[in-house]
């Protein structure tokens, strides 16, 4: 905080002297090696949309595609990202989420529910890309997983339930669910 109000005052100072058509010259020196703070790594996460073809046919096509991936998620596309150190990974990612039920991105895709993605083009996004495929990209970028909860539709139930079915290790009816759903093992999502 100190340095920050010591930077301000110097470039005020300098902005100061220019408006009154002064010239000066000053040296300011930063010296990084004596901070004891670190910057979070996830200041450089991403985060990922429904927009486009950033998720449906980017980098989920399924495992039935001819094009090369595991479980649906495209391998040159989880090579290019790895390449990029992807520290987090949000999702459903902004307006989207405002939208989103994660109970219609779960079970069978099959039979998961149709909706229309008013906020990107009034397309039909079939949920096949739902919380299962989504912590398994993470888990094969290596990338910290961020759920979006639903603040424009949902419910606080509902986000609440969302965490016990991601997180919740113990017999519960989401837990249970994410069982029957063909993940035994709970995520430990942070974020």
């Amino acid at each position: 905080m100190k340095i920050r109000s010591f930077l301000l005052i110097i470039l005020f100072a300098a902005e100061s002297m220019l408006l009154n058509g002064q010239t000066a010259t000053g040296k300011v020196i930063i010296n990084a090696d004596l901070g004891k703070d670190q910057i979070s790594r996830h200041i450089y996460g991403h985060f990922s949309e429904h927009l486009g073809r950033c998720i449906y046919g980017g980098y989920w096509v399924g495992e039935d595609s001819e094009i090369v991936n595991t479980n649906g998620i495209r391998n040159d596309v989880v090579s290019a990202l790895k390449a990029t150190n992807i520290p987090s990974l949000r999702w459903p990612g902004g307006c989207f989420a405002d939208d989103y039920h994660w109970l219609d991105g779960v079970g069978p895709r099959d039979q998961r529910p149709t909706m229309i993605n008013t906020h990107w083009g009034g397309v039909t996004e079939d949920n096949s890309f739902g919380t299962h495929e989504f912590l398994d990209l993470c888990e094969q970028l290596g990338a910290e997983p961020i759920i979006c909860g639903n603040v424009g539709s949902g419910s606080v139930e509902e986000m609440s339930k969302w965490v016990e079915y991601i997180n919740f290790d113990g017999v519960s009816p989401m837990a249970d669910m994410r069982r029957v759903n063909g993940r035994d093992q709970a995520w430990n999502v942070k974020y």
